[in-house]
C-alpha cells in the first residue's frame, strides 16, 4: 500500500483550476498528470513539482501526505 497520497485534487478544487489548465501550464501531458492524481506515479521529478506548486501557489505538503 502507498503511503504517499497525493491531493492534487483538493488543491485543484480550491483554487478552482481545472486539470487541462494545469497540464497546459505546467507542460506535462493530461496523461502524466491524471497518474499522479490518482496515486498511480511511482516518483514525481522536483522540477514538476515545483511547476505544480508554482502554477497553484502552494506548498509541496499541501499536494503530498504521507499517511501510515
Amino acid at each position: 500500500m502507498t503511503k504517499i497520497v497525493v491531493n492534487l485534487d483538493v488543491v485543484l478544487a480550491k483554487r478552482k483550476i481545472s486539470m487541462t489548465e494545469l497540464a497546459n501550464e505546467v507542460g506535462v501531458t493530461m496523461a502524466n498528470l491524471s497518474v499522479l492524481k490518482n496515486n498511480k506515479a511511482k516518483a514525481v521529478r522536483f522540477s514538476t513539482l515545483e511547476k505544480i506548486c508554482e502554477v497553484l501557489d502552494c506548498q509541496p505538503g499541501d499536494i503530498l501526505e504521507y499517511r501510515k
